[in-house]
This record gives C-alpha cells, structure tokens and sequence, in this order.
C-alpha cells in the first residue's frame, strides 16, 4: 500500500489575489543507505525548508504585489513523488504562478550559487544576474541548462518558468561529504 503524499502548503495575499510567485524545498531527506552510511538531512535539506519558513515569515509581514506561496514537498529524495502529486492536483492553476523558486541544500554561497533552467529562461536569468550585480549578494551566480534533479522539475514540464537555486559547496563542506 502506498504511502499519501503530505505536502504542506502557505500562502500570503498579495494585491494580486490569484497569481503567485511560488517557493518550494522538500521536507524529507534520506536517512541510512545500508549498514554505515548515513544521511542526517540537515543540509539536504533541513537547510532549504529553513529558507522556505524564513521567507514565509517574511512575505507574512512585507505583502507584495503578488499572492506568494510556499510549498515544503515529501518524496523529493523519492523519485520527485511530492511535486509530481502537486503538478497532477495543484492548490492553483498552474497557469496562476508567474514564477516558482526551489530551494535545497542552504549554505553560506562562499562560491556562489548554481541556477538550473537558467538556459531555459535567458531573460529571467539575466534579471536574476542584474539584481544580484546591484546588490552583490553572492560572489557569481553560476547558469546550467534543465534537469529532473529536483522539485521544480515536474512545473517547468509543465510550462511553469521555473529555478532551482543550490549552493555551490565550500571546500569545508566538500571534505564532509
């Protein structure tokens, strides 16, 4: 018998009630992998619901223009299983969302971030790269084409324009791993 699929959803109105930007990170993590190796889950991805609750709590007290919505996925480590459930019996038309971010793996962006589906979405990238010029949030942002690797997967399958946002790890991470 299978296991329901226990997304957890939030959402914050914006001036625009019906279209939203939307933020996603995946709740489960996976665990043993046979005898010795074990995964704690605090990176992978503790770290990205963290951000995903951070930036809820934010968008609760700064409203936008648009409605925001936040989505902390089950079975990302499964096969993608919890956005999969999602895209096929969305909360919202998808055709609602302007945008959606994926979080995983949160660290301190020493060596910049990677956007995945930026190849896909040029302009919105290149937005991205501006605001990140102007403010100097992190030191590069680092562009690479589509990939079934993550939540935001199945919603630009499904024509949502779509990032997923990981951390480029620092050599002390590296040598953890």
């Amino acid at each position: 018998m299978a296991l329901p699929i226990l997304n957890i959803i939030a959402t914050v109105p914006g001036e625009v009630k019906d279209t939203f930007i939307v933020f996603t990170a995946h709740y489960d993590h996976l665990g043993m992998m046979g005898d010795t190796t074990y995964f704690p889950g605090a990176s992978d991805n503790a770290s990205g619901t963290a951000m995903l609750l951070y930036l809820a709590s934010y968008y609760a007290t700064n409203p936008q223009h648009y409605s925001m919505m936040f989505i902390a996925f089950a079975g990302e480590e499964a096969a993608l299983m919890g956005s999969e459930f999602y895209v096929a019996h969305p909360f919202v038309p998808l055709s609602n969302i302007k945008f959606l971010t994926n979080i995983d793996i949160m660290g301190d962006a020493t060596n910049g971030v990677t956007v995945v589906n930026a190849t896909k979405f040029p302009a919105l990238f290149t937005i991205l790269q501006q605001v990140n010029e102007k403010g100097k949030y992190v030191p590069k942002i680092n562009s690479r084409g589509p990939a079934a690797n993550s939540d935001h997967y199945y919603f630009t399958e499904a024509g949502v324009p779509s990032f997923f946002r990981s951390e480029e790890h620092t050599s002390e991470l590296q040598s953890l791993a």
